[in-house]
This record gives structure tokens, C-alpha cells and sequence, in this order.
């Protein structure tokens, strides 16, 4: 008669080893202390057996799942992906594990929070926009909650910001050296707290030189979406020089549509600009003008500050602010006369 199947145990390997159970979790807890010989002693057992560790046993014996969840907007473009792939490798590092979250509305995120809870994810990654309600809920269920590039005002939470207030006025002072003065802003989405900001630090530096932007128009941080924004610009009439994207991905699709379809010239015609920073805008076709955000220290911030919290839930809420830097490419020159 077969044997049936039995799985293989620390208490195994510790017993092959020599060593006690809680030497051989140590050895396969990432970061922890471990001697170098102790290390290699419990390894050549485990490899003996071919043990490999439960992570649903660890979690029962810790109560922690060692998951987190990053909660972004389906509103996707090419910054979220960076964003996603330095988050999961860092919490990677960690011995964490990601279960990702996508919205289609930022105010719809509330219904995401049961499957949160039903997973007993460790704690939130929040790069889509989460309620003061909704934060309080999380929190509820004993939940550490980040917000990535988002905060509150008038409630304390967790969160890592991109302060983009200097770097927006040197990109206004570089265009206004350029010899522009009429301005057209592409928005992102009006529920968007990040489009709203940025439009914001854009309509301030503007007033500081005694100017407004001449017409504007609305897309949703897609690439398509700039299409018909920009048509909607030209057909204002207003004669605009420069466009602000509100994001790369509005500002590449922009300067697509004016180069490949009206047939104008960038930045002879009209000089485009965004925000984000992100690897395609590098590409030589666009080499954008932008405002780019510090994605690797944003999240090196904002992976440490939640590890601290799943660890010591009492630690006080900080707000970590880094600042974004102008970055000058091609897509910007001289005002046509």
C-alpha cells in the first residue's frame, strides 16, 4: 500500500539540522539575525528534504498574512506600472507580498475594502483617493493605511507627497524665457486630488508673472483622451503657444495629435509639457518637458513607514514630503512669433 502524502515541517528540518524550530523560522525570515554557520547547517537540511516554508502556517502561528494591499486607479498610464513594479520589489524584500486593487472611479474604492479585509491584508498602500470615512473603517479593522501622493488637510493620516511647487515655477519661468504668454491647461479628471494640485501650483506661478491660462480643456490622464482635449483647445481659437498637460501621458498624447494630425510642429508651433517624470516621456520621439516625481524614494518612504506600522501599530502618523524636480527636454522652445 502507497504511503500517503506527508509534508515536510521545520520541525523536521530542525531535527535533520541539530537546531531547535525557532532557529529554522529565523533562517527563513528575511533580515533576520542568523549566524552564517547556523544558516548553512539548517539550508543543506532543508535542501535534503526539499522543505520549502508555509507561509499560511506562518501566518496562523504570527497572525499576519504578510500581504499588503496597493489600492490604485484604473485610470492606468505608464507611472503606475513603475510605481507598482518598485512597491512589490521592495516589499518583496520584505518577505511581503502584494494583492493589488484597481478602481474606476477614485471615490468608488469603498467597495474594494471588504476584499481588503476578507484577505487580512497587513496594512494599505493607497495611490487612489480614499475618504476620511473610509480611512477611519481601515483603521477600524486595525489597519495601517499610507497614502501615496495623496493627503488630508484637516485629518491626520500616513502619506508620501510629492511637493512640486518649486519645480512648477522653474518650468513656468522657463517658458515665460522662451517668450510665451498664452497658455492652455489639459486637465486631468476634476475628481482627481492630484490634477486639482497640480493645476493649482501651475495657475500660481502663472499669477506671479500677472498671467492666466487662455483656454483649457479636460482628459483623464489616458493617452487617448488627449486627442480630443487638443482639438478642443484649437478650436477655442485662442491662439495658445503652450499646453500643460497634467500628466505625461495627456502631454505624449498631445504632442502626437499636434505633430501627426494638425500637421504642426513641436515645439516650433507649440511647445507641450507634463508631470510625472515617467521612462516613455524619455523616448526620442517625445523627450518631454516635465516635472518628474523621486518614484524610487517615494516608495523606499512609503513601504518603510507601513513595515514600521504593521510592526508597531502605535507609531505616530508623519506625513513624508519629497520634492520633485524640473526636468527640461524638446518638447519645449522658443515662442513662435
Amino acid at each position: 500500500m502507497s504511503r500517503p502524502f506527508s509534508r515536510v515541517t521545520s520541525y523536521d528540518v530542525a531535527r535533520l539540522a541539530g537546531v531547535s524550530q525557532s532557529a529554522v523560522s529565523r533562517c527563513f525570515k528575511p533580515g533576520a539575525s542568523v549566524s552564517r554557520k547556523m544558516r548553512e547547517k539548517v539550508m543543506k537540511a532543508a535542501n535534503e528534504l526539499n522543505y520549502t516554508p508555509n507561509a499560511i502556517a506562518r501566518g496562523l502561528i504570527t497572525r499576519r498574512s504578510n500581504m499588503v494591499a496597493v489600492v490604485v486607479s484604473s485610470r492606468m498610464n505608464f507611472y503606475y506600472p513603475e510605481l507598482l513594479f518598485q512597491l512589490t520589489d521592495k516589499f518583496s524584500d520584505r518577505g511581503v507580498r502584494v494583492l493589488l486593487f484597481n478602481v474606476n472611479q477614485e471615490e468608488d474604492v469603498g467597495r474594494h475594502l471588504s476584499q481588503i479585509w476578507q484577505y487580512q491584508a497587513d496594512g494599505v498602500i493607497s495611490a487612489a483617493y480614499l475618504s476620511i470615512e473610509q480611512h477611519r473603517r481601515l483603521r477600524g479593522h486595525n489597519i495601517p493605511v499610507v497614502m501615496f501622493n495623496r493627503y488630508f488637510d484637516d485629518y491626520a493620516t500616513n502619506s508620501v507627497w510629492c511637493d512640486a511647487g518649486t519645480a512648477t515655477s522653474e518650468m513656468i519661468d522657463h517658458l515665460i524665457n522662451f517668450g510665451h504668454r498664452r497658455f492652455a491647461l489639459l486637465n486631468g479628471p476634476e475628481d482627481s486630488m492630484v490634477n486639482r494640485e497640480r493645476m493649482r501650483l501651475v495657475r500660481q506661478a502663472l499669477k506671479r508673472h500677472d498671467l492666466e491660462p487662455v483656454t483649457q480643456a479636460w482628459g483623464n490622464y489616458r493617452y487617448e483622451s488627449a486627442a480630443v482635449a487638443v482639438q478642443e483647445i484649437r478650436n477655442a481659437g485662442k491662439k495658445v503657444t503652450a499646453i500643460i498637460a497634467a500628466n505625461d501621458m495627456m502631454a505624449m498624447g498631445a504632442l502626437d495629435e499636434i505633430r501627426n494630425v494638425m500637421g504642426l510642429s513641436v515645439p516650433g508651433d507649440v511647445s507641450v509639457v507634463g508631470f510625472d517624470g515617467i521612462n516613455a516621456g524619455r523616448f526620442a520621439s517625445y523627450e518631454l518637458t516635465t516635472i518628474r516625481q523621486p518614484i524610487r524614494r517615494m516608495t523606499e518612504a512609503a513601504v518603510a513607514m507601513l513595515v514600521d506600522r504593521m510592526e508597531e501599530p502605535d507609531t505616530t502618523d508623519e506625513k513624508r514630503v519629497l520634492t520633485g524636480a524640473f526636468v527640461q527636454g524638446t518638447s519645449t522652445g522658443q515662442a513662435p512669433a
